[in-house]
């Protein structure tokens, strides 16, 4: 779990004495990253124009050469990932389909690109297609499994996704490790989890790449974060930002340990302020407004909801932001009806635990307190670990009187409110 993705909008009435987290030693230090926060290039990005402009002008002369247009879209994709802006990622589908039509989804590569297309966009029944169509051309069937492993990761199919894993097995290989941290954070062993993704950043290190040691410091920055091991966590951040100073991700990172950890809100607020300028994407709003609310400005806090919500109006995120909209639905009665018909969807559209976490919340949120925990039984309960999906299940057995099962997950929460965010602390302490 990416913990910038997993906000929560818990209202407080009143800000609340911060305990021992204020007093703790601070770990970030604005002479590490602020040199990162006013950057005037980025490379990359510059690089993707100049790719684009080249491959368009060689398509243009040459409309039958096909292949032209996958160079297109990883091009576009590549803009997507560094300025967050959508029509990117669509401009990139246009170009993929495009390219399969000709090919008559032939061409493996250029499947399994459209497919990771449709992951990126939570499209993953259609990305599930593709991915079986490359399996069943039979070129490159390993990468076709990785690809497999994944999609049945999103979608809830974990048994599928266990024998994709077992098939690609090789300890050597960076891309499987990565994989067998994934499953075993899924399972909740988050100490074999970075065990494994430690091996795997070893293998970036050993061969010297860039874009692999990039990938394993950041996702190292969150396993660590989510293990409390914060200090190790900040300094992975520093080590991606290191290699690529305009990896938004890494910022956010630390934005995230600077508010959640340090409890500093300017701070969190500048690093926030200067990601958006270049990465504009709707979910600053909604950390900005977690901040807000953590300060008690409750007008400031609805001023950045509103302009998220202004956001998701004018670009069309289709189910990208679904989590988010039915979380921020559930916390208002008047609204927690719309939180309901979006937890119907993100089951239909991917039925894990996750997703029946966000029904049994909705449900318990428009006051059907017996309906939110036979779903939380029987499609939640041992199968997520996180601490959100904990707090709420946490909070379906208290509102059914089931005090014996809130204590334990209670005591569990209390060691994760880094992750949670400074808005669950009085709110775990009084379930």
């Amino acid at each position: 779990m990416k913990t910038l993705k997993t906000l929560s909008f818990m209202v407080l009435t009143t800000l609340f004495l911060l305990g021992c987290e204020t007093t703790s030693k601070e770990i970030t230090s604005k002479e590490d990253y602020s040199k990162y926060l006013s950057l005037k290039d980025n490379k990359s990005l510059s690089f993707a124009h100049k790719e684009i402009d080249f491959w368009q002008k060689k398509y243009n002369a040459a409309p039958n050469q096909i292949s032209y247009l996958s160079q297109l879209a990883a091009n576009y994709n590549t803009l997507f990932e560094y300025t967050g802006d959508i029509k990117n990622l669509y401009k990139s589908e246009d170009l993929l389909t495009k390219s399969n039509e000709a090919y008559n989804y032939s061409r493996v590569s250029t499947v399994r690109s459209l497919a990771r297309n449709y992951i990126s966009q939570h499209r993953f029944k259609e990305a599930l297609e593709l991915a079986n169509k490359a399996l069943a051309i039979g070129e490159g069937k390993k990468e076709t499994q990785k690809l497999l492993f994944d999609v049945q990761m999103e979608l809830g199919n974990y048994p599928e996704a266990v024998k994709n894993l077992n098939a690609i097995r090789d300890m050597n290989s960076f891309d499987y490790l990565i994989r067998l941290a994934k499953w075993n954070d899924h399972k909740g062993d988050l100490e074999t989890a970075i065990t494994f993704m430690e091996k795997a950043r070893d293998i970036a290190e050993k061969e010297d790449n860039k874009v692999l040691k990039i990938w394993s410091y950041s996702n190292l920055g969150d396993f660590y974060g989510h293990a409390g091991r914060i200090k190790e966590s900040y300094d992975s951040y520093l080590k991606t930002l290191a290699l690529d100073p305009n990896y938004s991700y890494a910022l956010k990172g630390i934005a995230w340990i600077v508010f959640s950890k340090e409890r500093n809100i300017n701070e969190a607020n500048r690093i926030i302020d200067a990601i958006a300028a270049i990465h504009n994407t709707p979910d600053f709003y909604l950390l900005k407004s977690q901040i807000a609310q953590f300060e008690g400005n409750k007008n400031e806090e609805m001023k950045n909801r509103n302009a998220y919500f202004s956001m998701m109006e004018k670009n069309n995120y289709g189910a990208m932001y679904n989590k988010y909209n039915a979380l921020i639905y559930a916390d208002d009665k008047q609204t927690a009806q719309k939180a309901l018909e979006i937890a119907k969807i993100e089951v239909d559209h991917r039925p894990t635990a996750d997703s029946y976490d966000l029904l049994a919340w909705a449900y318990l949120n428009v006051g059907e307190n017996k309906k939110a925990l036979e779903i939380a039984q029987n499609h939640v309960v041992g199968k997520s670990f996180e601490p959100k999906v904990q707090y709420h299940l946490a909070m379906i057995y208290k509102s059914n009187n089931l005090a014996l099962k809130t204590k334990p997950i209670k005591e569990e929460l209390l060691s994760s409110l880094y992750e949670l965010g400074p808005n669950f602390e009085k709110k775990v302490n009084q379930l």
